[in-house]
């Protein structure tokens, strides 16, 4: 992997762990997604300004993975209800390393050597003490299983766009149309709780949409990566965002402990960067 590219995956994981804390910190969760995804919809629009159409061939990745998305967000609507950020965000991420280690050896033929299960396993290790440190105890059962379901809706919408993306005529044009789409999940979220739209300050409605930016400009920067990496590097060091949102969650969010969710996230950072290391030599 290249330097350029391992940047650029780097500063996206920020990026994400940095909308999650926007979401994990707004007081109408619901609300604040479906203002997220209406950024999303800006972002893909300006996009299409710009951009050439994708094939016809990327048609049916862009639709997978929009009502993957979809999933994706109600799973996580429910899994920050009931869990912390610094619990729920390393469950949610971590375990989807493992299923798109699976996925794209089925279904993209990236094998990986034993080095690299090594380095997986490690970071799974990582993630599991994040998760279980502190207040995880406390988080109810159906927390754990839609934080398990979010992990599922991501390796899942990380395959579909990184085979869809790489045989798009246009990457960017199927970026766009994959963010425009997700103009079903702001009419359903905003026309459902159009009174608690209203009610919210301008500036939460302002923070809403800034995260949708912040958002898919992260995905969309991982996107264009897995054109020039394999499936795997990318979604791997993309999780780096677990280190990130251990952070802010401990620093932002005073969840704690501190010591032990930063040693873990340590832990996890040097799995991500054996898995990386083997794919990239």
């Amino acid at each position: 992997m290249s330097l350029w590219v391992f940047c650029l995956v780097l500063f996206a994981a920020f990026l994400h762990a940095l909308w999650n804390a926007i979401v994990k910190g707004a007081g109408d969760k619901a609300v604040m997604l479906g203002l997220i995804a209406f950024g999303h919809v800006v972002f893909g629009g300006v996009v299409l300004a710009f951009a050439e159409a994708p094939g016809a061939g990327a048609v049916p990745y862009i639709i997978a993975s929009t009502v993957i998305h979809w999933a994706y967000y109600a799973l996580l609507n429910a899994a920050y209800r009931v869990g912390d950020l610094s619990v729920v965000y390393p469950i949610a991420r971590g375990l989807s390393p493992i299923l798109i280690a699976l996925g794209a050896q089925v279904w993209a033929g990236e094998v990986l050597p034993l080095a690299a299960w090594i380095g997986i396993l490690t970071v799974s290790g990582g993630i599991m003490a994040l998760a279980m440190h502190g207040r995880a105890g406390a988080m109810p059962l159906v927390g754990f299983a839609a934080a398990g379901g979010v992990a599922l809706s991501i390796a899942s919408y990380s395959l579909v766009d990184g085979i869809g993306v790489r045989g798009a005529e246009s990457v960017w044009g199927y970026i766009g149309w994959l963010f425009v789409l997700e103009g079903f999940v702001v009419v359903y979220v905003i026309g459902m709780k159009w009174a608690r739209v209203r009610a919210l300050p301008m500036r939460s409605l302002a923070l809403g949409i800034f995260g949708g930016v912040v958002s898919s400009a992260a995905y969309a920067l991982v996107l264009v990566a897995k054109t020039m990496a394999p499936l795997g590097v990318v979604s791997a060091l993309r999780e780096t965002s677990v280190i990130f949102a251990a952070l802010i969650g401990v620093w932002w969010f005073s969840e704690g402990p501190k010591r032990g969710r930063i040693v873990a996230s340590v832990f996890v950072g040097l799995g991500i960067a054996l898995i990386a290391g083997v794919k990239g030599g």
